[in-house]
């Protein structure tokens, strides 16, 4: 029986022409999307590799200098463009693209595409994401509104209950057969999202796959969360229009107004420091030390006299190494723990704002599946995160190179001008590469959003087997 109201329900909306225009131009809007999404990403990512290999080029082509200039000349690292990006952009157009690598500063990521766009960024893209999340529910929406409201309006409600069909498997029927249409919509999109992966075989690995498939599977699960949620809010409602009025008044709430309010009271309980006083705050500390106690003259002094001590002579004239060298890595090194120290405070902030965001999941399912999005397209703030890490323990290894070999090769009484090193020195430093976290990565930072996501299935389905043997009673 159950079937026959699956395929009943099927058929319905297939005959239903608003249904078949409406599902028709979001299918074509989501294929649009996906595949402009993924030649955007191919563009971009073989742009990025081009530039990372021109720049490294620059660097092996650098000429004769001493290897102190040669930390200052530094390298640029730019940030990959993730295979899955053209799913969901995230926030990869707010948050950089490369940051230039040099000697004594930690520089931040810089030329996101929103510095040089115009005000219509703030609008968002049509992606496939975007689709998904806001489009497709709204479609939902117009599927089931009165996919009981209407068989009551009609009389027809207690003629079929009273054909022996319970109100629970004519209810779970219901939801099935909206389900199954609303997987006819999707699919599509998965189909050539996949097919468009397989073009770039390089890429498409198993870590590729694997997110891929979860990613699937966290909108399968958006979806049917979804679908009965309007299914139990059209069999409890008076009529067809109160049932829409309600559930569009529902999604303006979650795809609108929470998110922006999530995002409003994060910055406000969180709040985070300015661009400027950060930097002042690590300009200061550098100078004055740490806790304010141990300056940079009197570390210098400390330092000196070490090194003294440990090669047994009285003047730095004297040292069988350059001072200098030396010198120059324990600032980099300080430079580096007042760095570490001050951008983890700030990551902490963001991180504090993010699971906040997160645990909102659990009021707003729109809110999980987006973070769940955006993590497994590698386009979040932890993904931000850990690439300007990769670059900036990349900046700390060849510049210390860079100061160790001043220090043992640039003998003592040899002008600066008179030594200097060359390719040889320039190619032992390897290319910068960074590896996207692994899938046991993501879902360990985002299992708040799974969570969330899994306890709303629940929750809904739960509330359904509880309340459909009701309906008749209405």
């Amino acid at each position: 029986m159950r079937k026959l109201i699956i395929k009943k329900e099927i058929l319905t909306a297939l005959r239903d022409v608003r249904l078949q225009v409406s599902g028709g131009i979001l299918i074509v809007l989501m294929l649009t999307a996906v595949f402009v999404g993924w030649q955007g990403q191919k563009q971009i990512q073989e742009q990025r590799a081009k530039a990372q290999s021109a720049m490294y080029d620059t660097w092996l082509n650098q000429g004769n200098k001493h290897p102190h200039s040669a930390a200052h000349y530094g390298q640029f690292a730019f940030k990959p463009k993730p295979v899955l990006s053209f799913l969901d952009v995230g926030l990869d157009n707010y948050t950089g693209i490369s940051v230039f690598l040099e000697a004594h500063k930690q520089n931040e990521v810089l030329f996101s595409a929103a510095q040089d766009s115009n005000g219509m960024t703030r609008f968002g893209e049509m992606t496939a994401a975007l689709i998904l999340q806001v489009l497709l529910p709204l479609l939902i929406i117009f599927l089931t509104f009165n996919i009981f409201s209407k068989e009551r309006e009609e009389g027809t409600l207690k003629l079929i209950h009273a054909q022996g069909l319970s109100m629970r498997q004519l209810f779970m029927g219901k939801v099935w057969g909206a389900y199954l249409m609303v997987l006819l919509i999707f699919l599509p999109i998965i189909l050539l999202a996949y097919l468009l992966l397989d073009q770039q075989s390089a890429s498409l690995d198993s870590a590729v796959t694997t997110k891929f498939l979860l990613l699937t599977f966290g909108y399968a699960i958006y979806f049917l969360a979804f679908v009965l949620l309007c299914v139990l809010i059209s069999a409890f409602a008076k009529n067809s229009g109160l049932s829409l009025l309600t559930l569009l008044g529902l999604w303006i709430v979650s795809c609108i107004i929470l998110p922006k309010a999530t995002t409003n009271l994060a910055d406000k309980v969180y709040p985070t420091p300015s661009q400027f006083e950060f930097k002042k705050t690590i300009k200061n500390k550098v100078k004055n030390g740490i806790n304010g106690h141990n300056p940079s003259d009197v570390r210098l002094a400390s330092l000196r006299q070490e090194v003294l001590d440990e090669y047994g002579v009285e003047t730095i004239d004297e040292l069988p190494v350059n001072w200098s060298g030396i010198a120059m890595q324990a600032g980099e090194e300080y430079t580096d723990q007042v760095y570490d120290a001050e951008f983890t405070k700030v990551e902490n902030i963001f991180n504090r704002q993010n699971r906040l965001s997160e645990w909102a999941g659990f009021i707003n399912p729109y809110l999980a599946v987006r973070n769940l999005s955006m993590a497994l397209a590698g386009t979040d703030f932890h993904h931000h995160v850990a690439f300007a890490r990769a670059a900036e323990n990349y900046r700390r290894a060849f510049v210390k190179k860079m100061n160790k070999d001043m220090e043992v090769n640039h003998k003592p009484g040899i002008a600066y001008g008179d030594y200097s090193v060359g390719e040889e020195m320039w190619s032992s430093i390897k290319p910068f590469q960074y590896d996207l976290p692994n899938a046991a990565t993501i879902l360990s930072n985002q299992w708040r959003s799974v969570v969330a996501l899994v306890f709303w299935l629940a929750f809904l389905f739960s509330l359904s087997m509880t309340y459909a043997p009701k309906i008749s009673k209405l």
